[in-house]
């Protein structure tokens, strides 16, 4: 049974929690398989706002299994509060939601590493989250790491100590003013703890190798977009992990030949939290109208996006490096109202007109040129079908369709799961 993928085309923040949301009827399984509580995936139905940021998308369905996966990085104390969340709501997780052995774990001191490195960049910072994410890798691949399988270990507390210890001291080296309280800090570290062990470990790609045997179909949930890749995204401002397809495979210890349909997610502009080169990103009215229509915060961080129009070059790029089957079009709604919408269709690269994204899209290289369309008046949230899209919308999004070589099948209108066009 093939494992079909879900993935961000953009800078994150697609929408990709509610995609999930709205395909998990179809799934048995719902596993993420990389990043860390820097990921925020909003879900809204009932009337209600849901947040996750470790836990996968699915955990709202009964008929589910949720896995995090070898290649995420879980941060006990969040994932404590996530589930404190889920039980106010009465949510089962513990019959429907596994933690992989092999996933490392955030430490207290991570966090603090994070915040000493980003101090000490001074203007120079790349927009970390704070999380502890970029430090807990680092131990992961210097072979330091903690993993979730180390706490059925006795003396896992005292690896701990020790690499609690190598932090403290690279704090230092940073020579930056850090306020903190370790003591306080382990203490709700190690009662978090307490908790992320009451759900069940497994060794998850066995688990995912068995499921496949059985034919039961399993969806992997990415984090982050895919301009945010450690080696494909627009580097140093980017995450720690692979958020392309091939993150998918290492992230779960799925077989390449198994990957089937990979879904790919973006917005019909285009956003950024934190620092690097937005090509096309706007400073004007049009860009603050997007933020405020769009209500562009970031899930975690709460930090405001950037805005801009959509990057067909960054978005064709993206499209070919995980090999997308199917599109799916968020936040067309927020473009209603504009008299003129623009698509960045090819670069002006050093006084160069290409079509491909190039090693370096910062501004001083990089001028977009733009494709004009008329806008459309109508108000698509209360839309039902996709005899009801507009005519402007129905020709912006044919040209994407032509552009991209790749099949748009699902439009969504709003935040809600019920608002969600299928093509």
């Amino acid at each position: 049974m093939a494992v079909d993928l879900l993935l961000g085309l953009q800078w994150g923040d697609e929408g990709k929690g509610k995609i999930v949301d709205v395909l998990t009827s179809n799934y048995k399984i719902i596993a993420r398989f990389q990043g860390g509580p820097n990921a925020g995936h909003t879900l809204v139905f009932n009337g209600m706002k849901h947040v996750l940021h470790t836990i996968p998308s699915g955990i709202f369905h009964e008929e589910a299994m949720n896995l995090v996966g070898n290649g995420v990085v879980i941060d006990p104390v969040i994932f404590k509060k996530e589930l404190d969340k889920l039980s106010e709501q009465n949510i089962d997780y513990k019959s429907r939601l596994l933690i992989s052995r092999k996933a490392h774990l955030i430490l207290p001191t991570h966090r603090l590493l994070d915040a000493a490195s980003e101090t000490s960049k001074g203007k120079a910072k790349i927009g970390s989250t704070l999380k502890g994410i970029g430090p807990t890798y680092m131990d992961k691949t210097g072979r330091n790491g903690i993993r979730v399988g180390d706490l059925e270990l006795q003396d896992w507390k005292e690896k701990y100590r020790a690499l609690a210890k190598k932090h403290i001291a690279m704090i230092d080296f940073y020579n930056v003013k850090i306020d903190y309280n370790l003591e306080e800090l382990e203490t709700e570290f190690f009662e978090a703890i307490k908790v992320l062990k009451s759900i069940k470990f497994i060794d998850s790609e066995e688990y995912i190798y068995q499921s496949q045997k059985k034919g039961q179909s399993i969806l992997a949930e990415g984090a982050q977009g895919s301009l945010l890749d450690i080696d494909f995204g627009t580097y140093p401002f980017v995450t720690s992990s692979n958020t392309t397809a091939a993150g998918a495979c290492t992230g779960l210890g799925v077989a390449p030949s198994s990957i089937g349909d990979v879904f790919g997610i973006f917005k019909a502009y285009t956003t950024r939290v934190g620092s690097g080169p937005f090509p096309t990103e706007l400073f004007d009215e049009d860009g603050a109208k997007i933020a405020k229509v769009g209500h562009e915060f970031g899930a975690t961080t709460g930090r405001p996006r950037r805005c801009g129009w959509l990057d067909l070059v960054a978005l064709k790029y993206a499209c070919r490096v995980n090999g997308v089957t199917q599109l799916m079009m968020m936040k067309g709604d927020v473009l209603s109202g504009f008299k003129t919408i623009k698509v960045c269709t090819a670069y002006n690269y050093k006084g160069e007109t290409i079509t491909h994204l190039p090693y370096n899209i910062e501004e001083h290289n990089v001028k977009p040129i733009y494709t004009e369309f008329k806008g459309w008046k109508e108000d698509l949230t209360e839309m039902e079908n996709a005899s009801q899209i507009p005519q402007e919308l129905n020709d912006y999004i044919d040209f994407l369709e032509k552009e991209l070589e790749i099949p748009i099948k699902i439009v969504s209108v709003g935040p809600d799961r019920k608002q969600t066009i299928f093509r």
